[in-house]
């Protein structure tokens, strides 16, 4: 009974947590999304076009991720509020399980309830809790990328690169996968996911080639779509550069910064070319730190690089960053200057992306029970 309990008054915290998000965050992605796919399938209009009324944002993702959005246009807005949510959930659940599942059988711990337990963490977790409560996509993309490379990179499997080549032809930024690949030297798994972005991103062209013609010549290149580089919830190396009184300098310190991190990065990974789940940890925190823009929701990537320090050797690490960063207190900086704590308060997540990097645990012993691809639970 009291297991129950414990689970049951995490279950209302979590509940909670993403009902005030909710409140703050009212769907504001899903219905760009909505009215983007509605203007193009429904109203025959230009999806580049499409501005969400009173705000300078629209659909920034490529075509083929609009073809993939498109059972959106059969369903009311609530609707798709409701499937969104319901994904997010249970694909949060669904990586928990793989990441986690492996160290509770491991230890003997009671699995129903270990299980549990992480699941409430990780969806309280504020990236996760913003992704619900925004109606992103970054959990989907997460699962797609992880699973590619869990059970089928990790097992030798012909496949393997497919889930990394769709992930990247939905939303650009998984790409950074690719690099892994490369970087790895796992020439097989690198063709199929050049093959597959390449071939889902033809595909889409040759049904919508106006669609495409005007992303990657215009869209894609215009930064305003997005959002201002200097806010608050811009968690990358280039948010907290713009954040800065360094604005002739700006770009290009963000370039030295840039491959500094991927020196770091790629040191790593080719270290420990084995170690499957530490590619994906590092190369989520690589994504996170050097991509132009990485909103709070983005940082969901970082979940697998937080499983390995908490239950492999950097605990103090792993809950720090685990739970500053889900505290919310980085927006005590979003409207007032709190000088000289604002460089690093208003960077949280920079700083544990840095700092993730470096030390999380990746290709030693202690982790070889999560590593190992016959312990990995499908």
């Amino acid at each position: 009974m009291k297991r129950k309990a414990i689970v049951a008054v995490l279950a209302l915290i979590t509940v909670a947590l993403i009902v005030i998000a909710g409140f703050r965050n009212t769907y504001f992605d899903s219905r760009v999304y909505y009215g983007a796919i509605v203007y193009w399938f429904r109203d025959g209009g230009m999806v580049y076009d499409f501005l969400r009324p009173g705000t300078p944002y629209g659909f920034t993702y490529p075509p083929f991720a609009g073809l993939v959005m498109y059972p959106m246009a059969l369903l009311p807005l609530l609707g798709v509020m409701t499937v969104a949510t319901i994904m997010t959930v249970a694909t949060t659940a669904l990586l928990v399980h793989w990441l986690v599942g492996p160290e509770i059988e491991r230890r003997g711990w009671t699995r129903w309830f270990a299980l549990s337990v992480a699941v409430c963490l990780a969806l309280s977790f504020e990236p996760v809790r913003e992704t619900i409560t925004f109606g992103q996509v970054n959990v989907l993309l997460l699962a797609l990328v992880a699973g590619d490379m869990l059970f089928g990179l990790a097992r030798g499997r012909k496949w393997a690169g497919v889930g990394i080549g769709l992930a990247t032809a939905i939303k650009l930024t998984p790409g950074v996968f690719i690099l892994y690949l490369l970087v790895t030297r796992r020439w097989r798994a690198l063709g199929t996911a050049i093959g597959a972005a390449a071939g889902a991103t033809l595909l889409a062209g040759a049904i919508f080639p106006d669609e495409s013609r005007e992303f990657w010549t215009s869209a894609l290149w215009d930064t305003n779509r997005v959002g201002l580089l200097y806010y608050l919830s811009n968690q990358s190396e280039r948010g907290l550069l713009a954040r800065l009184p360094i604005e002739l300098v700006e770009s290009r310190v963000w370039l030295v910064c840039v491959l500094a991190t991927c020196a770091v990065w790629a040191w790593r990974v080719a270290r420990s070319r084995d170690d499957v789940v530490g590619g994906l940890a590092l190369t989520g925190i690589l994504g996170c730190l050097i991509s132009p823009v990485t909103w709070i929701h983005h940082c969901v990537w970082l979940i697998p690089a937080l499983v390995l320090c908490i239950l492999h050797g950097r605990p103090y690490l792993g809950w720090s960053a685990y739970l500053l960063m889900t505290s919310h207190v980085t927006w005590l900086w979003e409207r007032r200057p709190r000088p000289p704590l604002e460089l690093l308060g208003a960077n949280l997540y920079v700083w544990f992306s840095l700092a993730l990097l470096i030390w999380t645990p990746v290709g030693t012993r202690r982790s070889s029970g999560l590593h190992e691809p016959d312990k990995i639970i499908a």
